[in-house]
């Protein structure tokens, strides 16, 4: 065991932690009506808690388990409830319990990002449902193929912290529920703006710092590479903000609070995958290019896709997480073979999107079946806050 990389790695679990609970929670509660805050919060904290438990018991087996014989796809549950692990059992030189732990955090935040697509319209029951089910049978196995030495590992797939295993996933399962749930009431037309911007910045703010963990802590190790990917996920953030604030400028005409901290996000978005192998000039040109590119998908997603994607997911995390992964090899500071690196990244992105389609539009019918999928008019109008949950964030509702 390395103690400089044990304690780095107990530091990043907790920062990733805390991208969830309560930085997302806050930047996607803020956006929302007043009457409806609360279920984002409710959402984000039930996700993390059961994803938790699920984790322990399964998901953390079928990601990096042995498998046996079908090692390259499926982790199989030889690890299932961390039989056979002790504190003294070791990944590489951290405890694997302390891998588990940080693994478990990426895990959470996860099926928690598609929370941004179905806001203020969705079944609380379903949330929980397809969230449970998702994590295990969409994420680990993807997982298990880029990290736990799977099928896409083996072809040299580069993703250091999760440009397919967590946003492209996330971003394509979140498109899917918000085409199958229908647009708000009142979209596009009728739509009230953010209730509390303030709200949606400081949980950016909690992101951007969630985020060293996020990326740092991928590289397992208190190193220069984790340094590295530090300074470029700081960069590509400050970058895509900049250039967002922009071009938002250059099309309305105005610098919004929402759109720079938006763009903050599309730039961490868009580093992730790319942050073990970049360098600074590498970061500043995605988190240059991201500012502009998710902040044009949005206008894609939901004018000419006619998806009431509410919040964005799609756009700023899918889009982000493929470009990035696509730059990665561009523009890594070591050599690849050019067009083998880049082969390798489309083969990864075009397999894990499809696997993650099929396996997300059948997880929600097999839910829609069981548990709804969405709330009454009655309901979408008195606010998910008092009609799901029985209590409203504040004294006047909106």
């Amino acid at each position: 065991m390395n103690g400089a990389d044990t304690a780095w790695i107990i530091v990043a679990t907790a920062l990733v932690l805390f991208m969830t609970l309560p930085g997302l929670a806050l930047f996607y509660g803020g956006l929302v009506r007043s009457r409806n805050v609360l279920s984002v919060l409710m959402q984000c904290f039930a996700i993390a808690c059961v994803m938790s438990v699920l984790w322990l018991a399964f998901g953390y087996s079928i990601a990096f388990g042995d498998g046996g014989a079908a090692n390259g796809y499926w982790g199989g549950f030889g690890k299932a409830f961390l039989i056979g692990i002790t504190p003294e059992t070791m990944r590489d030189s951290i405890p694997e319990v302390l891998f588990f732990a940080f693994q478990m955090t990426f895990a959470i935040i996860t099926p928690a990002l598609i929370v941004g697509a179905y806001v203020e319209r969705i079944g609380f029951g379903f949330v929980i449902a397809f969230s449970s089910l998702w994590m295990l049978l969409c994420y680990a196995p993807v997982a298990h193929w880029i990290w736990g030495g799977g099928w896409l590992a083996q072809m040299g797939v580069m993703d250091f912290a999760g440009g397919i295993v967590v946003h492209e996933t996330a971003g394509i399962a979140a498109l899917v529920l918000a085409f199958m749930l229908g647009a708000r009431r009142g979209y596009p037309k009728d739509l009230k703006p953010p209730h509390n911007p303030g709200m949606t910045m400081i949980g950016a703010a909690m992101l951007w710092v969630g985020w060293f963990g996020f990326n740092g802590g991928s590289q397992l190790a208190a190193d220069g590479t984790a340094a590295m990917a530090l300074v470029v996920t700081h960069i590509s953030a400050a970058t895509a903000s900049i250039t967002w604030a922009a071009y938002e400028k250059f099309k309305y005409g105005k610098f919004s609070m929402v759109g720079l901290v938006t763009g903050t996000i599309a730039g961490l978005a868009s580093i992730t995958p790319a942050s073990g192998y970049v360098g600074p000039v590498g970061a500043l040109l995605i988190g240059g290019v991201a500012g502009v590119l998710c902040q044009i998908m949005c206008g894609v997603v939901k004018d000419w896709m006619k998806i009431d994607d509410s919040l964005d997911v799609f756009a700023v995390h899918g889009v982000g997480g493929v470009f990035g992964t696509l730059m990665a090899p561009l523009l890594a500071m070591n050599a690849l073979e050019g067009g083998q690196g880049l082969m390798a990244q489309i083969i990864a992105l075009v397999a894990v999107g499809i696997f993650t389609l099929i396996v997300t539009v059948a997880i929600a019918m097999v839910c829609k079946a069981i548990f709804g999928l969405r709330v009454s008019d009655e309901d979408e109008i008195d606010g998910l806050d008092y009609t799901a949950h029985g209590e409203r964030a504040y004294d006047l509702v909106s």
